[in-house]
């Protein structure tokens, strides 16, 4: 038998035989994982309304402990290493499991266990361990561990007081408390706190998180883009200042976060919803970074462990250090401090949903009080926040910086192979450097509010030494820095002049907010008088105005000033012309707001009734100043973000521990808070997308024909309104004929707009057998155009042909005549057939400057910057009209999209003689 085996194995293929190999190997791999997964157990439970069913026993429960704390500030006689607590709605049962140590010699014991919900105490119940037949409690003993575990049967008049909708309910709000009493001095010897919860939350940072990087990061490069194409210096911060700011943006999220800096008690649906906003404030709790930290700032103690065995001495009344105290009795030290067991999945009965020892330096589980409380809901302690927040902002900048590096190098890389032309983005790729400094710049912009908050409350809730020297230069460097750019950069625009204080008036009229809401917009009256506006007042608010007077009347404005803008543009790129300046006026404001949140922390009162009307009144500010080129900046800054401040800080007030409001209706408020923020977030990402739209098109301006039809009227209004926002001229509402009030479908406040067109005439089609040799030169000497300020206006019509219905040339067919002897016109322009074409009728007539980059210079071109012949094509042309194929041409005409840009004299005498044989219907003359 076995030498048959042996012939067998010696006649198979080595193929197979390394296959069956592998097959024995796995089997052998496979047999005790086999063994060790375990069958699921079931037990029967019947719940409140009287239905039993068959339940697992590793199954969630309705209501479970997350992490755990000393509820006696560690002065616990216990080390508890585990402390788990849940509630099994399906069968009437109170769970609790508890492991740890202790040093008291001998100590009969009494335990009471509880379950508050929102502010109120749903559950109690007090027991003797020893009836529950937890054996190392009875008694307590220091030479025996810790280790209780007790199912405790209820019934549902027991928890009557816990509503359905707990089960349910995100981010519930609850905690349950583990007390523990010594019998013969009838003291409170240990208290064990943890947070309930149902399963359900709103935080989710590891999803939240991802889908907003992705709208930061294209708003990031929509923003990039169009700061560094083109060659024009005021061309590139036109287009620049309309794409969406990246300030902005991060200032949403860095709101939303730090709104939970305000002192007053939180929902714990609050604290779970800014969780996942965390990471751009750089507060990001890693394991590796944290420990480091705490360390550093002083936060040190046993993290896998809760209690005050061995290290605190109470002097309580009952006399415990004489009576149960361990150390002052010369007692053995307490059983070693392990830590839990992990996860045994070959234990049926073993769970997934405990908690673990509340971190070193965190508030006690179940209690959300200022900005501690929202650092909690991060497992951050508020004394490592600043050097936490530090260490990530220099991660930051270096990726800044780095991006911009490899993105230069990615340019030349592609350039030296051949797969972009090699002046593609030459600008930057010669000026990257500044780019670099400027982007570096931009981002301790950005965190300069972070960094403000973040210090002034290191200074508030105190530290070590290290920690506040940190804070202390940290803040002094910042301080000086911002404050330094910002006197140099205003200096440089106002050094040649002097400034003046006026009175002047705020003055209120009706128009239409964000073009949809009727509602009242401000204006300046000195502004209205200068340009010779008129409103009609709804009310005025007299005011002082701060203005500069240039001396210098031939300087360049603002936006036109290269120099300054190389400098200091990245701080007034995106404003208006008017309120560069705005800058100044943001930092100063983002200071007091930290002031506010960081410094108010020992006085809720102040802080969040002083802030209330800070914001209140900066909301007022930024709506007068109208500070940003870009509408969408204004949307989004001056109103969105400003009024969800307000709400958010004015619903805070109901959170003030003087009001003490029911923790119910403090959830429906903080829900409330939720939506409104939502809602901003939502519209961030909307005019994310937009802004990236429109920055695709800024792209395109130096490009005939965009890639989308469809939105190439789009592209040509945005150029124009482009131009006429960097005109940074107020124009008042129109007026309907009834002399009611109507909006401009561009402007908040439009001009009086007048009919894009009138017929004047109709005329027969000329045809060219019609026209002979002198009629030729009278076309080229210039067409009779009406004018309508000519005072024999109706009697002069316009005259573009000489029309003779009996000249010679009418006798003669025009396929007879040779081909240079067919009468045709000597030179028309596309201009004249713009007139023939009803596409374009009520196009407006634009220049070069609102499509092509360098404000219409003839050395721009399309396609590629630096394409000099494409650049020659444009010489002489005057309208966008002419530099493509109008929209909505006949199909086979000379101007239809695949025809060409200037016909030549054959293909417009033959267009015409086409017309000429299908009769077509006269055009009427248009204006």
């Amino acid at each position: 038998m076995v030498g048959s085996t042996n012939s067998a194995w010696t006649k198979m293929a080595p193929s197979n035989r390394i296959f069956t190999l592998a097959l024995l190997l796995l089997s052998i791999l496979l047999v005790p994982v086999v063994g060790q997964d375990p069958k699921t157990q079931y037990v029967y439970g019947t719940d409140a309304h009287g239905v039993t069913r068959e339940l697992p026993v590793n199954r969630y429960p309705a209501l479970y402990t997350g992490n755990f704390g000393d509820c006696l500030g560690g002065e616990s006689l216990f080390n508890i290493t585990k402390f788990d607590a849940a509630y099994y709605a399906d069968n009437l049962t109170i769970v609790f499991h508890l492991d740890g140590t202790s040093n008291i010699r001998n100590e009969s014991l009494m335990m009471q266990i509880s379950v508050d919900a929102y502010g109120s105490n749903r559950f109690q119940m007090v027991f003797d361990p020893c009836l529950l037949n937890i054996y190392s409690l009875c008694p307590l003993n220091a030479s025996v561990p810790v280790t209780g575990w007790a199912v405790i049967p209820v019934g549902p008049q027991q928890i009557g007081g816990i509503p359905p909708i707990a089960f349910d309910i995100p981010d519930f709000e609850g905690s349950t408390t583990l007390k523990i009493f010594a019998n013969s001095s009838q003291t409170q010897i240990g208290c064990f706190q943890a947070v309930m919860r149902n399963g359900n939350t709103f935080s989710h940072p590891e999803i939240v998180a991802p889908i907003l990087g992705v709208f930061i990061l294209a708003a990031i490069i929509a923003s990039f883009s169009t700061a560094t194409y083109g060659f024009s210096l005021p061309h590139i911060r036109m287009h620049y200042a309309h794409s969406l700011s990246v300030f902005v943006v991060w200032e949403i999220l860095q709101s939303i976060f730090f709104s939970g800096a305000l002192s007053v008690e939180w929902p714990s649906v609050c604290v779970a919803w800014w969780s996942n906003f965390a990471w751009s404030a750089g507060l990001i709790n890693v394991p590796a970074i944290s420990n480091a930290v705490n360390a550093f700032v002083g936060v040190a103690g046993n993290s896998s462990q809760v209690g005050g065995a061995g290290s605190v001495v109470l002097n309580n009344a009952g006399g415990l250090i004489t009576q149960i105290y361990g150390r002052s009795l010369g007692t053995p030290a307490p059983a070693s401090i392990m830590k839990r067991d992990p996860y045994n999945a070959s234990d049926p009965f073993d769970y997934t949903w405990a908690g673990e020892p509340v971190g070193l330096g965190l508030p006690t589980p179940g209690t959300w009080y200022g900005f501690w409380g929202n650092l909690a809901g991060l497992n951050l302690p508020a004394a490592a926040a600043l050097v936490v927040g530090l260490i990530w902002l220099v991660i930051a900048i270096a990726l800044v910086a780095v991006s911009v590096i490899l993105f230069k190098f990615l340019l030349e890389l592609l350039s030296r192979i051949s797969l972009i032309k090699n002046d593609r983005m030459s600008y930057f790729r010669s000026h990257w450097l500044g780019y670099l400094g400027l982007a570096v710049l931009r981002t301790v912009f950005i965190s300069f509010f972070m960094v403000m908050l973040l210090t002034i409350f290191q200074f508030t809730n105190g530290g070590t030494g290290s920690t506040t020297a940190v804070a202390g230069v940290t803040f002094v460097v910042y301080f000086i820095a911002m404050a330094t750019s910002i006197a140099l950069a205003c200096r440089a625009r106002t050094r040649l002049g002097r400034f003046e204080a006026t009175s002047d008036r705020v003055v209120f009229h009706r128009a239409r907010v964000l073009k949809i809401m009727p509602g009242l917009v401000p204006a300046w009256e000195s502004t209205l008088r200068e340009q010779g506006l008129e409103v009609k007042h709804v009310f005025s608010i007299p005011l002082s105005r701060v203005r500069h007077v240039n001396h210098d009347s031939d300087s360049p404005s603002i936006h036109q000033d290269q120099a300054y803008t190389k400098k200091f543009g990245w701080l007034s790129a995106r404003y208006r012309r008017s309120k560069w300046w705005f800058f100044s006026y943001y930092a100063f404001y983002l200071f007091g707001r930290a002031a506010f949140l960081g410094a108010g922390v020992g006085s809720p009162l102040v802080q969040v009734y002083g802030l209330l009307i800070y914001e209140i009144i900066a909301f007022a500010v930024i709506i007068i100043l109208r500070p940003f080129e870009g509408t969408r900046n204004n949307a989004l800054a001056a109103w969105m973000l400003s009024i969800s401040k307000i709400l958010t800080t004015g619903l805070s007030v109901a959170f003030l521990p003087e009001f003490n409001i029911d923790r119910i209706i403090a959830t429906a408020i903080g829900v409330v808070i939720i939506v409104i923020q939502g809602l901003l977030i939502i519209g961030m990402m909307i005019l994310v997308c937009l802004s990236a739209m429109s920055s695709w098109m800024s792209l395109s301006r130096n490009r005939e024909e965009f890639k989308l039809d469809y939105l190439d009227s789009t592209r040509v209004k945005y150029f124009e309104k482009m131009e006429s926002k960097a005109a940074d001229e107020f124009q008042p509402r129109a007026r309907n004929r009834k002399g009611k009030d109507k909006e401009d479908p561009d402007e908040t406040l439009g001009a009086a707009t007048e009919p894009s067109f009138s017929v004047l005439s109709v005329h027969r089609n000329p045809k060219i057998e019609d026209e002979d040799e002198a009629d030729v030169l009278a076309d080229l000497e210039g067409p009779t155009i009406y004018d309508p300020q000519s005072p024999d206006a109706p009697s002069r019509a316009i005259v573009t042909r000489a029309s003779r219905a009996n000249s010679v040339g009418s006798r003669y067919s025009v396929a007879s005549l040779p081909r240079a002897g067919r009468p045709h016109q000597s030179s028309v322009s596309s201009r004249d057939f713009a007139m023939w074409n009803p596409a374009t009728i009520d196009r407006p007539d634009s220049s070069l400057a609102q499509r092509l980059d360098g404000n219409g210079a003839p050395s721009v071109h399309f396609g590629d910057e630096s394409d000099v012949s494409a650049a020659r094509k444009l010489e002489g042309q005057s309208s966008y009209q002419s530099l493509r194929s109008p929209t909505g041409s006949r199909p086979g005409s000379p101007f239809s999209p695949g025809g060409r840009m200037t016909p030549s004299r054959e293909t417009l005498a033959r267009y015409a003689e086409e017309r000429t044989r299908s009769n077509s219907t006269p055009i009427p003359d248009i204006k």
